[in-house]
């Protein structure tokens, strides 16, 4: 169990903050990408980042370190701003997001960009790849966890539930699934395009632990990944009720801003909110 305190807390929610500032803005300088679950999913993230993971820019592909894989992969600027403030590559890359030549692509590529874990972007194969991940650590003795982050209308893709058999099958305690519960996405409200609901009663039917928090509050991010360590014998997934486009005002609970990129004055209205 690793210690909270008000001072662990604070420090995680100053990260969350820098990095919205940093999505918004090499979004806005972009001119595309996916602005509303990227800033919805940041306080999970930095808790991740930056109190969690046993992780070390300087070896990025050390055996023993612990996993993140960003399965919702078009919500690759709120993990590009996570490496860049832990150090994984210089800060000013962040504004080559989705340019040619660039590796901070509109989706992950590990390939291409150190602190990376998996190519994602179709939907699903994320936590697939996690649970492959989880899997290989158990028959290799490791003690590395497995961290992967889901969005709520990702939950509609079949794949997602054939990993989450396996996972539970094979008894992955060291895989914890974040699932970002904003309620909308590219084409409106999750429950009207396709209903996953209930996802927590799915999730325990499918034999997970399961914890749900709001997503937002760091403390009890924190707290819900200190208490996954204590779940054995089966992997356990956080459903953290989130708000799209969360830290601006003008793109909380729009489904519009799923897709859209901020322009100029839209990106000093965001960062103006987000340094109050």
């Amino acid at each position: 169990m690793k210690e909270i305190n008000d001072s662990s807390v604070a420090l995680v929610a100053e990260k969350a903050r820098i990095m919205r500032r940093d999505i918004v803005t090499m979004l806005g300088e972009a001119g595309s990408g996916h602005t509303g679950g990227s800033l919805s999913a940041a306080d999970i993230v930095a808790c991740l980042y930056f109190w969690e993971m046993n992780i070390d820019p300087d070896k990025p592909r050390w055996e023993d370190r612990d996993r993140f894989v960003l399965s919702k992969g078009h919500a690759a600027p709120v993990l590009y701003a996570a490496l860049a403030e832990k150090g994984f590559f210089p800060r000013e890359e962040l504004m080559g997001l989705r340019k040619l030549g660039s590796p901070l692509q509109g989706h992950p590529d590990r390939k291409k960009l150190a602190g990376v874990e998996a190519s994602t972007g179709s939907l699903g194969q994320g936590i697939s790849w996690s649970v492959g991940m989880g899997l290989a650590g158990k028959m290799d003795k490791k003690d590395f966890r497995v961290y992967a982050l889901l969005g709520d209308g990702e939950l509609q893709e079949g794949i997602v539930w054939e990993a989450a058999m396996a996972a539970a099958h094979y008894k992955l305690d060291n895989l914890v699934a974040f699932v970002d519960n904003n309620g909308l996405q590219i084409d409106g409200r999750v429950d009207e395009v396709m209903s996953p609901l209930p996802i927590p009663d799915k999730f325990r039917a499918f034999g997970w632990e399961v914890l749900e928090i709001d997503g937002h509050d760091c403390r009890q991010i924190m707290e819900a990944l200190n208490q996954a360590r204590t779940i054995k014998g089966k992997p356990t997934a956080v459903i953290a009720r989130t708000i799209k486009g969360k830290g601006c005002s003008f793109m909380e609970n729009r489904a519009e801003w799923h897709g859209t990129a901020p322009n100029k004055e839209q990106v000093a209205q965001a960062l103006a909110e987000l340094n109050s």
